[in-house]
């Protein structure tokens, strides 16, 4: 489909979820993947096994990403293995739930470092690895703020995504100059460790399937495939924009 033969990409928290179905997807059209963990490195090893038996070269690096030494130490060691990168994903990140009035000062520092400090944060190192032609991919959702979505109780996390969205736009600005792409993927409702209460409540999943037109919760495939797309050199002339990969929610 796309050919990132011999690419080099690199996805924060890709031990499970969305992140493993992006660094899989790039795997599957000849990317070499190094997987970021925060705290379980046999899902991330059983990820880099995946990716081998592909045939390409991959490996885990653990790191906070709202950590910046963390961070630092984790580029280094990707410097140290490839010498640069040519595709990044920013992925990890968190969710809580809470009613306004009641989220905590540190309910909305750890959900605002995460979600959004971690990618500038993964971003600015990653830069320094990368040359005309790489492209950096950041992961919103759609509730981003600004598009007509919102979800009760998620004041913090909505924050953290619009914050996404309006550093994707700036990136791609201050960064065309240096020919680096920069784009957002903003995600339905999938199927994962994060969304398993909503979807497995069946109250909760018939009025999330009610606004999905194509009628079922997407798949981490389905975000890795548009991560491919978006990291192929058949996107060289497309930067700044959010990509939804929601089934047709935006449209009902």
């Amino acid at each position: 489909m796309f050919d990132l033969t011999n690419k080099k990409a690199f996805v924060t928290g890709a031990s499970r979820g969305i992140g493993k179905g992006i660094a899989l997807a790039l795997a599957v059209q000849g990317a070499d993947v190094a997987i970021n963990y925060r705290s379980n490195s046999a899902e991330a090893q059983t990820v880099v096994e995946e990716i081998k038996k592909m045939g390409r070269d991959a490996f885990s690096v653990q790191a906070d990403v709202s950590n910046s030494e963390q961070v630092k130490k984790m580029f280094e060691e990707i410097k140290q293995k490839w010498s640069r990168l040519d595709i990044l994903v920013n992925n990890a990140g968190i969710l809580s739930f809470a009613p306004f009035e009641e989220i905590s000062e540190k309910q909305w520092d750890e959900i605002i470092d995460v979600n959004l400090k971690g990618q500038f944060l993964c971003s600015q190192q990653a830069v320094k690895l990368m040359r005309k032609g790489s492209k950096i991919i950041n992961i919103a959702s759609i509730a981003s703020g600004g598009v007509g979505v919102g979800f009760a109780n998620t004041a913090h996390y909505t924050a953290s995504k619009g914050g996404i969205v309006a550093l994707t736009e700036n990136m791609a600005l201050d960064l065309a100059n240096k020919g680096i792409n920069v784009n957002a993927i903003a995600p339905g409702i999938i199927e994962t460790d994060m969304t398993k209460d909503m979807l497995t409540d069946e109250k909760s999943k018939q009025g999330l399937m009610a606004r999905i037109p194509r009628g079922r919760a997407g798949k981490p495939e389905d975000i890795g495939a548009a991560a491919a797309f978006l990291a192929s050199d058949e996107t060289d002339y497309i930067t700044g924009i959010v990509l939804y990969v929601d089934g047709g929610w935006l449209a009902s």
